[in-house]
């Protein structure tokens, strides 16, 4: 894991406050487990103030189907609880039932420019992007699709974070909340920290089908990809079929041979060990034969998450139970810093 800083300011450890989001978007799949959930688990062992929030109000920047919204919310808390994220260790709530959210984002809106908005990628990226329940992409994009960095920016600063994880192709709008924490610091008063990037040391997970791509559920075959539900036949269907070369031995080479450096940092992610020393040890097993070893290895890894998910699916009053604590936590400390906000601002 490594930190990134535009403004280096030093935070004592007992000051540092972990906050990150992630989207209902029905089960993850093993990307989002490696390169996030499972260092969202590190940061809570490593932390005493962690705070994850399943950011609803996100999704809806594309068009939704209500019940279908619902069922994923339920996943993604099922998920996050069966790969280990701890109530008692870390503050887990729904970003919807925070209000306070919507208040600061309109309040941060009030002082980004039309033209800051526009230097950022995804707005072009994700209005050509396919929504769950849309069969063509967005032609007519909502306001809310333009407008959501700004609402990430006061996810952020609502909770005065210090430490944010987040993916490489979001750095941009990191880069947009930092300005904005220092734009209403110098107006108005300082109230917000500065936060501070933390970048997962975990290489991002690929296609299996196509490695040139990230896994993704958009992805064009569902064999690019496995679901932490996957059952064990279907992973090692998935991973037999996963695209590789002509070359039988195993290497580590991004650029030359993707597919197979692609399972070897599966590998690596799921057991902790580096890439040269998974090809090291294993150097005598064909690429078909190294097939099945991950296939294991995966199965490992992912049969005890996915018999905790279907447990905890079954009882979603429980889920409920534990985003209503944590939202009993995350309201108490947004109305304090909203109301530094609107003391600053003018409002009475």
């Amino acid at each position: 894991m490594t930190t990134k800083r535009r403004h280096r300011e030093v935070i004592p450890e007992d000051e540092v406050r972990v906050f990150s989001g992630i989207q209902p978007t029905g089960i993850p799949h093993l990307g989002n487990y490696l390169g996030v959930i499972k260092l969202w688990v590190k940061l809570q062992e490593q932390y005493q103030d962690v705070m994850y929030s399943v950011v609803d109000l996100h999704a809806i920047t594309v068009r939704q189907d209500p019940k279908e919204l619902r069922e994923n919310i339920y996943k993604m808390v099922a998920c996050l609880l069966a790969c280990g994220i701890d109530p008692e260790k870390s503050v887990l709530f729904l970003q919807s039932q925070v209000r306070q959210h919507a208040e600061l984002c309109w309040i941060l809106s009030c002082i980004t420019t039309n033209a800051r908005l526009g230097l950022l990628p995804q707005w072009k990226e994700k209005s050509n992007t396919k929504s769950p329940s849309e069969k063509s992409s967005t032609k007519s994009p909502s306001v809310g699709l333009y407008t959501y960095p700004i609402l990430q920016a006061a996810d952020i600063l609502l909770y005065k974070s210090t430490h944010i994880p987040i993916g490489e192709d979001q750095r941009q709008h990191l880069d947009l909340c930092e300005d904005l924490a220092i734009s209403f610091n110098n107006k108005f008063g300082k109230v917000f920290r500065v936060p501070q990037v933390l970048f997962s040391n975990t290489a991002r997970i690929k296609s299996l089908r196509f490695p040139e791509n990230k896994m993704s559920k958009s992805d064009q075959s569902s064999k690019g990809r496995i679901d932490l539900t996957d059952s064990n036949d279907d992973i090692v269907s998935k991973i037999k079929s996963a695209v590789t070369d002509f070359t039988s031995h195993i290497s580590h080479d991004k650029e030359n041979r993707p597919g197979v450096t692609n399972l070897i940092d599966i590998h690596a992610a799921c057991t902790g060990e580096t890439p040269q020393d998974i090809c090291e040890t294993y150097s005598s097993l064909t690429t078909a034969e190294y097939k099945m070893l991950l296939a294991d290895i995966v199965i490992n890894e992912i049969q005890p998450i996915r018999e905790r998910i279907l447990w905890l699916l079954s009882d979603k009053s429980h889920l409920q139970n534990v985003l209503y604590q944590g939202q009993e936590v995350a309201s108490v400390i947004a109305e304090d810093t909203l109301k530094d906000v609107k003391k600053l601002i003018g409002f009475i």
